[in-house]
C-alpha cells in the first residue's frame, strides 16, 4: 500500500532541482473538484518554497463555468478578489509522463495566519483525516470511476451544440474483451501512463453502454486516495485529448444508458496498517463492532449531506431506480442495489463501498463526507439496528429514500445541525450557497426535453 510518507520534502526539492525541465506545474482544486493552476519557472517555484505564494481567491468565487457567485461571503466583487495564500504539499510531487515528464505539485489554501482554510476541500479532508489519526485509526480509501469516451474534440462538440455525440464504440458491451481492443492504444495508455503518474490502477474494463470504461484506483491513505482520484479524472481527460477523444465524467449524459458511478471503498486500520479494524471473524458476516458503528453513522448522516455525494443538477438523473445507483437509505452484504455495500471476505479485503457518489463528485468532499459520517457513528456508538437488505434495495424504503433533486437535498443539508457538526459552519454555509447558485443557474434554462414535449403540441 503506497503512502505519501515514503517521500520526503528534501527528496522532492532535490528531484525538482535536478529535473531537466525548466518549469513546474502547480494546481489546487475548487469546490467542484476542478483542478485550477498554472505553470511557473523552476526559479519561481524555488522562490515560492521559501516565501509562499498567493493565488487569486476567485477559484472559490465562481462555478464550474467561471460565472461569479453573487451570494457568497468569502470572496466576490465586494472583496475585490484578492490573492489567498497557497501552501504547496511537496509530498504530492510527481512527473507528468504524457507531458515531457513535467514536474507537478498540488497545494491547498490557508488563511493569513497559516491555518488551513475552512472552505478549501483538500483542507477539509486533511482536518478530518487528522482527527482520525489522533484517535489511533488510519483511514484507507480508494475510488472507482465509470466514464464515457467520445470521438469528439471540444471545438467540434461546441460547434454541434452538443448534439449527435459519437461514442468511441457502439453497443452495450460490459466487460467486453472485444470492445476494449478497439482504441487499444488509448485503453493501454490509460493504464500505463497513469501508473507512471503514480495513480496506479487495480483494473480497467468496459462497462455497459457505448464507449464507457470503468477503472478502480489502488487503495491508499485517504488523502492520497483523494489526490489520486482528482488527478485520475484530469489525467484521463488529458490522455484522451492526445487520442482525439473526449472523456466525460458527467453523472448521466443520456437517459438511455446507466449513469457513471464514483463509488468509494473504505476501511479503517491501526496506525501501522497491520490490522483491518473492519474485520472480525467472530462476528456475523465478519463485520466488526467498529464497522457496524461506521455503517450506522453513514446511514444516519446520508440524507443530511447528500450534495457532497451528488453535487450537481445532473447528479440526480443518475440516482433513479434500476440504473445501478441507489435511491434508498439501505445497506447490504455484497448487494449492488443498496446505498452501502459491505464487502466482507478476508481480513485484507473487508471494506465498505459507498455507492451513492457519481463520477462527477469532488473526491475530497465525497471522501470527507464518507469518513466524517462513519466516524460520527463510531463516536456516537450508533447501533446498526437496520438489518442488511437482501434482494432488491429499490423496494426497501422503510428507512427512507434519498432526496430526489439538488434543491431538495441542498435545503435538507442547509437545515441540518449534523452537517455543521461534521464539517464546520464556515464550510457548510459556503458550500450550500454554491449549490443554491447551481440550482438558480438551471432554473431558467429551456431544455431539449421541453422543446420536444411542448413546442408544437401545447
Amino acid at each position: 500500500m503506497s503512502n505519501y510518507s515514503e517521500k520526503s520534502a528534501e527528496q522532492v526539492l532535490a528531484a525538482i532541482k535536478e529535473s531537466p525541465s525548466r518549469k513546474v506545474k502547480l494546481a489546487i482544486t475548487d469546490v467542484d473538484g476542478i483542478l485550477r493552476g498554472k505553470i511557473v519557472s523552476k526559479e519561481k517555484f524555488l522562490s515560492i518554497m521559501e516565501k509562499g505564494f498567493g493565488f487569486c481567491d476567485v477559484v472559490f468565487g465562481w462555478d464550474s463555468a467561471d460565472s461569479a457567485y453573487d451570494n457568497t461571503r468569502y470572496t466576490g466583487w465586494h472583496t475585490g478578489y484578492p490573492d489567498a495564500q497557497v501552501r504547496l504539499d511537496l509530498l504530492t510531487f510527481r512527473k507528468i509522463p504524457w507531458d515531457h515528464q513535467l514536474p507537478f505539485v498540488m497545494g491547498d489554501f490557508c488563511d493569513e495566519e497559516g491555518n488551513q482554510l475552512g472552505i478549501c476541500p483538500r483542507s477539509l479532508l486533511k482536518n478530518i483525516r487528522e482527527a482520525c489519526l489522533v484517535s489511533g485509526i488510519r483511514p484507507v480509501f480508494s475510488q472507482e470511476f465509470e466514464w464515457f469516451n467520445f470521438q469528439e474534440t471540444p471545438q467540434e462538440l461546441h460547434h454541434k451544440n452538443f448534439m449527435d455525440i459519437r461514442p468511441i464504440t457502439p453497443g452495450m458491451f460490459g466487460y467486453s474483451i472485444l470492445r476494449s481492443s478497439m482504441k487499444s492504444d488509448f485503453f493501454n495508455d490509460l493504464f500505463d501512463l497513469l501508473q507512471e503518474f503514480e495513480v496506479p490502477l487495480e483494473g480497467i474494463h468496459t462497462e455497459t453502454g457505448p464507449g464507457v470504461y470503468e477503472a478502480a484506483i489502488a487503495c491508499s491513505d485517504v488523502l492520497e486516495a483523494a489526490d489520486r482520484a482528482c488527478l485520475f479524472k484530469t489525467g484521463v481527460k488529458e490522455i484522451a485529448y492526445r487520442h482525439q477523444i473526449m472523456a466525460s465524467f458527467m453523472a448521466k449524459w443520456n437517459q438511455k444508458y446507466p449513469g457513471c458511478g464514483g463509488h468509494i471503498h473504505q476501511s479503517l486500520w491501526d496506525l501501522d496498517l497491520k490490522q483491518n479494524l473492519f474485520h472480525d471473524s467472530e462476528r456475523e458476516n465478519n463485520i466488526s463492532q467498529l464497522m457496524s458503528h461506521y455503517i450506522a453513522g453513514q446511514l444516519h448522516c446520508l440524507p443530511h449531506i447528500l450534495p457532497m455525494y451528488a453535487p450537481n443538477i445532473n447528479s440526480f438523473k443518475r440516482l433513479v431506480e434500476g440504473a445501478w445507483a441507489p435511491t434508498t437509505v439501505t445497506w447490504g452484504v455484497d448487494n449492488r442495489t443498496t446505498a452501502l455495500r459491505a464487502i466482507t471476505g478476508s481480513e485484507k479485503s473487508t471494506r465498505l463501498e459507498t455507492r451513492v457518489p457519481g463520477s462527477d463528485v469532488n473526491p475530497y468532499l465525497a471522501m470527507s463526507a464518507a469518513l466524517a459520517s462513519g466516524l460520527y457513528g463510531i463516536r456516537k456508538e450508533l447501533s446498526l439496528d437496520q438489518a442488511p437488505t437482501v434482494g432488491n434495495g429499490y423496494r426497501d424504503d422503510k428507512f427512507g429514500t434519498l432526496p430526489s433533486s439538488l434543491p431538495e437535498a441542498t435545503h435538507k443539508m442547509d437545515q441540518s445541525d449534523i452537517a455543521r457538526e461534521l464539517f464546520g459552519a464556515d464550510f457548510v454555509d459556503h458550500f450550500i450557497k454554491t449549490r443554491l447558485w447551481e440550482c438558480r443557474q438551471f432554473a431558467p434554462a429551456v431544455t431539449d426535453w421541453e422543446l420536444k414535449r411542448y413546442f408544437e403540441i401545447i
